[in-house]
């Protein structure tokens, strides 16, 4: 049974290495993830996670309107997704994270959720 992990601390205290180090590690065993980051987050470009040490990867941009159970669902059946990982979660609105949790609950994948500790 798949679970949802909150991470969360203050700024700059490394989620965004954290989470992408995660990425990585599944990876690197064969298994794909999907990294998500919000729409309104375009420090490094849209769509970009960046760490401070340099790490960056792609992401799917995410807007308060967006449905993360149909999107997680579409790529699913495309392909396995192995875990789904959400960077800037403090931003999720109240609909997205039962999103989060339904991914979890009914598609059986673990969703690691990283943010900052106050909004």
């Amino acid at each position: 049974m798949a679970k949802v992990y909150f991470y969360y601390s203050a700024m700059n205290a490394g989620k965004s290495t954290v989470l992408l180090q995660s990425s990585h590690n599944y990876r690197e065993r064969g298994m794909r993830t999907l990294l998500f980051t919000p729409a309104i987050d375009t420090r490094h470009g849209a769509g970009r996670i960046r760490s401070r040490i340099g790490l960056e990867s792609d992401a799917i941009p995410i807007a308060a309107s967006d449905d993360l159970l149909a999107r997680v669902r579409s790529e699913h059946t495309t392909a396995p997704v192995a875990c789904v990982l959400v960077d800037e979660a403090q931003f999720l609105t109240p609909e997205q994270v039962w999103q989060v949790s339904d991914i979890a609950d009914s598609l059986d994948i673990p969703v690691l959720c990283y943010g900052d500790a106050t909004p």
